[in-house]
């Protein structure tokens, strides 16, 4: 049973009128936001691979709120081509984004390439997200011109401590990093290594975007969910990269999913929220934050490093396209929202 969830949930602002899109909805931290934001009057646009688990989903959030709006898109974070195709439906059907939550995410799964050569780890839990970012963009920039304000929300992970970003896990190098080996030590090995680099891409990402939006009015913040009982640890022992016995005996130690989603559900709707903001349970060690309510944390230097931003940004372009945040488009979007603002040099001299 969930600790801090219902309490927490009194202090959301309301979502009405907004429209909130969220990857990785079948269960877990994503279905309890997706879940959320419904009640808390958005219409809630659902990004999952198509499976019996993603229609279940979609009749059971139904069922929880029924006055909701949903939309159900299909979208593959393994292939490229179904996230532009995914994209590319919600540019036809929808004038702007309010929220976009990067919420899905895969964990120690082995060492192969997707469809489209990177890492299955790295291009489901980044690549895919900062192409999806860039894809919908347009729509971010026009409910903030509409609205005042849009938000970009990331998941990381306490699995982002560790070595600092390496260029090669955002490179085609899917299926040659390092192997499956799983070592005595739980949580260790080159499985575990890839789902790190992955996690420690979100907090990057996020710093990166923080960075190139200033002076938007669409923010980007990332959230961490503590050790939540989710069907991620299932999945995850299903591929071989976590014990069993591990696995069950550390549910002791797992917060429910609904404490596990406050992180993600305070970015998306939390008052008062800045751009770069982190949000996560505390602890003295961070790897030990396992449970606890979403407070404000402070980013580690390898999440806020320069080079690391800089090499993200770079490789991350290479492998889905140039994500451009131009201001010219900040003032067209403005300008078609609120009239044509014209600065003219003649009416200067007039006056």
């Amino acid at each position: 049973m969930s600790k801090w969830y219902p309490e927490f949930k009194k202090g959301l602002c309301p979502l009405t009128g907004k429209r909130v899109v969220i990857t990785g909805t079948t269960s877990g931290t994503g279905f309890v936001a997706a879940r959320t934001c419904a009640e808390l009057g958005a219409q809630v646009v659902l990004l999952n691979r198509p499976s019996e688990r993603a229609t279940k989903a979609l009749k059971d959030l139904k069922e929880a709120v029924p006055n909701a709006t949903y939309e159900a898109v299909d979208c593959d974070l393994m292939d490229f081509a179904s996230v532009r195709v995914a994209a590319k439906s919600l540019l036809d059907k929808f004038d702007s984004i309010d929220v976009l939550c990067n919420n899905a995410g895969v964990m120690a799964l082995p060492d192969k390439a997707t469809k489209d050569g990177y890492d299955v780890q790295m291009q489901t839990n980044h690549l895919s997200g900062f192409l999806l970012t860039k894809e919908l963009y347009p729509l971010l920039l026009a409910a903030a011109s509409k609205r005042g304000e849009a938000r970009i929300v990331n998941h990381s992970s306490m699995a982002r401590i560790g070595s600092p970003l390496d260029e090669k896990y955002l490179g085609k190098n899917g299926g040659n990093l390092g192997g499956d080996a799983v070592e005595e030590v739980p949580l260790r090995g080159p499985r575990w290594d890839r789902y790190h680099q992955s996690k420690l891409a979100n907090m990057v990402y996020t710093m990166c975007l923080k960075d190139k939006l200033a002076g938007t009015n669409i923010k980007a913040v990332v959230a961490h969910p503590g050790f939540a009982n989710t069907s991620l640890q299932s999945t995850s022992v299903q591929a071989g990269g976590m014990d069993k016995d591990f696995h069950e005996g550390s549910k002791t130690m797992a917060q429910h999913m609904e404490d596990g989603a406050m992180g993600i559900l305070r970015g998306i709707a939390g008052p008062n929220v800045e751009s770069g903001d982190f949000y996560g349970p505390f602890a003295e060690n961070p790897l030990s934050a396992f449970q606890g309510e979403a407070v404000k944390l402070e980013p580690e230097d390898i999440c806020t490093d320069q080079g690391a931003k800089d090499m993200l940004w770079r490789m991350s372009s290479q492998a889905v396209g140039e994500f451009t945040i131009s201001k010219d488009m900040l003032w067209r979007m403005s300008s078609q929202a609120v009239g044509e603002f014209t600065i003219s040099k003649d009416m200067l001299w007039r006056m």
